[in-house]
């Protein structure tokens, strides 16, 4: 049997502790597996593109535990009524192949994003920074909003969407939720950065857009960009990246897919772990330009597990038979052609448990 964590288990977490609360717990995971970089396999995600989306696989493991996600990036969905990004994923134990725990990841990805993009401006932004700006107010916005607020102290988001209703969607999420932070509509991602001391970039878009050009860049700001996450999709103008210092979170992905694929093979960058575990620092002057050019990787998904497990699992989680419990292991045939009415003594099999009442 194998443990299921579903939305419903998710929601019900989050209203019990919080967005903020999960989202900080998670950064300090995501933190610890930073810390012991060199134990995890590592390998750049398996993507599947079309012409409409990109269905991509994201495995990692450290030894002893192993992990995967399923993630799906649809720009179009909406249109449909339906999520740009969807996932799932596994947690398995290494010296058996079992897997010990199965896991919506879609709004757990939202939250790991969040968390790990707070965690990046943590060590890269100016400690004074109060403002951010907030390009995209999609599905990921309010957990960036939330994540820089509770994080860090940003007490003003500035916010822009070509859709004024994403827009609006935020701030209704928002306002009641987290008074002491400080919402304002932009009628321009221009007006939007203009002073911001962090700027947040989470558009949906699968093509080379110029969100950010250099003429809005200002001494010691920080880019957090979180939408360049696939081939074909940026949304920084390349002169900003030959004038900052630039963090990746795996080079060999971020190269194929982040806003560094528009530089030279040659193009410093440096990469994330390097920056948490103090070998390199991440930033040289107030003044410095600092861009955390991040696409999501598997490192960051194994830690989410890990806290779905340490703090949603429980005794009234659902089980799923996902994998036979036989007394012979080498009888799969008679397994498969049991009669599900004899006893499992007889047929050696557990009986099917719901998932739901």
């Amino acid at each position: 049997m194998v443990s299921y964590i579903g939305t419903r288990e998710l929601q019900k977490h989050l209203q019990q502790a919080k967005p903020e609360t999960a989202i900080s717990r998670m950064a300090e995971m995501i933190r610890e597996d930073y810390l012991r970089w060199s134990q995890f396999d590592k390998t750049p995600r398996v993507a599947s593109h079309s012409d409409v989306g990109v269905i991509e696989l994201m495995p990692i493991s450290d030894g002893t535990h192993y992990s995967f996600k399923y993630v799906n990036g649809h720009p179009k969905n909406t249109h449909a009524g339906l999520l740009t990004v969807t996932a799932f994923g596994v947690l398995a134990d290494v010296d058996t192949g079992y897997p010990r725990l199965l896991s919506e990841l879609t709004l757990t990805t939202a939250l790991r994003t969040a968390a790990t993009s707070a965690l990046a401006a943590r060590y890269m932004a100016r400690p004074d920074s109060r403002s951010m700006a907030l390009i995209g107010n999609g599905a990921q916005s309010e957990f960036q909003a939330i994540a820089f607020h509770t994080m860090l102290g940003i007490n003003e988001i500035r916010l822009f969407d070509v859709d004024p209703a994403a827009t609006e969607k935020l701030i209704r999420n928002l306002s009641s939720r987290y008074p002491s932070l400080r919402l304002i509509r932009a009628a321009s991602t221009a007006e939007a950065v203009r002073g911001a001391d962090i700027v947040t970039t989470v558009t949906a878009d699968k093509t080379n857009a110029t969100i950010l050009t250099p003429d809005m860049i200002e001494p010691g700001m920080h880019i957090n960009g979180v939408g360049g996450d696939c081939p074909g999709k940026t949304e920084l103008h390349a002169d900003i990246l030959q004038q900052a210092f630039v963090v990746v979170e795996y080079e060999p992905q971020s190269r194929i897919e982040g806003e560094v694929q528009q530089m030279p093979a040659d193009f410093p960058v440096t990469e994330f772990w390097r920056i948490v575990n103090g070998s390199v620092a991440a930033r040289q002057s107030a003044a410095q330009v600092t861009v955390f050019d991040s696409v999501g990787f598997a490192l960051e998904d194994f830690s989410a597990m890990r806290y779905l497990e340490k703090f949603v699992l429980h005794r009234d989680t659902p089980m799923l038979d996902l994998i036979p419990e036989m007394m012979d292991p080498k009888d799969l045939f008679g397994m498969g052609m049991a009669d599900l009415n004899i006893s499992n003594e007889k047929t050696g099999i557990a009986p099917a448990v719901p998932i739901h009442a």
